[in-house]
């Protein structure tokens, strides 16, 4: 029988209307015992101005794959960030994300060149400080479903490891993290009906829950008239080349220690083959190209709570003005900070455990900064 107390994500309900997750009461307080995993590149800011910003997604996506692949089919919550990630564990698994991040960090680095920061902190120490991390489920399809974090806690713990408090140490060289199903063969996807757009709302110390509430549900209402939403991903998913974009990155993540130049060629045609399929929609056993795709926009991850509200939209100009007017006015009140990033195209991070099923995961961003410009915008 399930340890209950393990499984009180699995066991929180699912809501499937996003604008209801602007209400606070729709989050439950995550169990004093669990703790809160955090991790993101250092110096992102530097790293997207180098050219550097597919790597550093999908070095962020990588700390949830890893975990995800580490927890074995557990559920567990998790979050993308952009240029980083968190989740959450029962203190059964805390090994198993100790060992993780560690191997992580050494990963990045060797791999990339990219160090990445990475720490472990209790439920309980985040309530000793006097904030609190609460969870809500959201699932956009069938197939998948994303967590919502609120209470400070996150905010705070991502504070608290930039300063260098909780840190997990980097793993021995040569550590490999399972980064099984991390791959994204997709082209990005142009802006349809304006500009992509990145935003990044937090509330500020003055701001109560209810004021935050009250700014997102106005900012998800205006989004809401967009088409799909502002969904920035097609029906029928991104467009697909050959070669894919970002064949490089897909070889590091997926080589394993082999040699680089022939994994390349190896991903080549496997490329080849996928956009053949893709091309003449031709199923393949089980795999059907056409359902695959549609999956793939629907399990999008575009908008989110991580004690905030971060969304990546495809929006008119007209949408964008009304969502900035009401985000002046909330910052003029001292309620909130924000930043936005401006782009033409928005791109997405696969976790495809397997093609032939729904539960594939698409992390979506701005192409040419996303979150982490727009983040750096709301500090400046």
């Amino acid at each position: 029988m399930k340890d209950l107390h393990s499984a009180f994500y699995e066991n929180l309900p699912l809501l499937r209307d996003f604008t209801r997750l602007a209400d606070p009461a729709q989050f439950s307080p995550m169990p004093d015992d669990w703790f809160l995993g955090v991790a993101d590149i250092v110096d992102s800011t530097g790293e997207i101005a180098r050219g550097r910003y597919k790597t550093v997604n999908t070095v962020g996506a990588a700390v949830i794959s890893a975990m995800i692949n580490a927890m074995g089919g557990k559920l567990f919550p998790y979050v993308f960030g952009g240029d980083g990630a968190a989740f959450a564990i029962p203190p059964s698994e805390i090994e198993a994300a100790r060992d993780t991040l560690s191997a992580m960090r050494r990963w990045a680095e060797e791999e990339f060149s990219m160090p990445l920061r990475a720490a472990l902190v209790s439920v309980a120490d985040i309530r000793k400080a006097g904030r609190d991390l609460r969870v809500a489920r959201f699932a956009p399809s069938s197939g998948v479903d994303y967590a919502m974090f609120s209470g400070g806690g996150l905010a705070w713990a991502e504070a608290e490891m930039k300063a260098g408090h909780h840190m997990i140490a980097p793993a021995e060289p040569g550590a490999q993290p399972d980064l099984t199903g991390l791959s994204c063969r997709w082209s990005n996807s142009p802006a349809r009906h304006g500009q992509i757009v990145s935003l990044v709302v937090e509330p500020t110390a003055s701001a109560t829950e209810r004021d935050f509430a009250d700014l997102a549900q106005s900012v998800l209402s205006a989004s809401e008239e967009l088409e799909r939403a502002g969904h920035p991903v097609p029906m029928n998913g991104p467009p697909m080349s050959w070669p894919p974009p970002g064949l490089d990155i897909d070889a590091h993540v997926s080589r394993n220690g082999r040699n680089l130049f022939l994994h390349k060629l190896v991903l080549l045609f496997q490329n080849l083959l996928i956009a053949i399929l893709f091309k003449t929609s031709k199923k393949l056993g089980q795999f059907e190209p056409e359902h695959y795709r549609t999956m793939v926009s629907s399990n999008a991850d575009f908008r989110k709570f991580d004690d905030g509200l971060k969304m990546t939209l495809d929006c008119d100009p007209a949408t964008l003005r009304q969502i900035e007017h009401l985000l002046k006015e909330a910052r003029g009140r001292g309620k909130i900070r924000y930043g936005l990033h401006v782009q033409d195209e928005a791109m997405m991070t696969c976790f495809v455990p397997s093609a032939t099923r729904d539960d594939h995961v698409h992390f979506v961003d701005g192409a040419s900064g996303g979150y982490a410009q727009a983040a750096a915008a709301m500090v400046r």
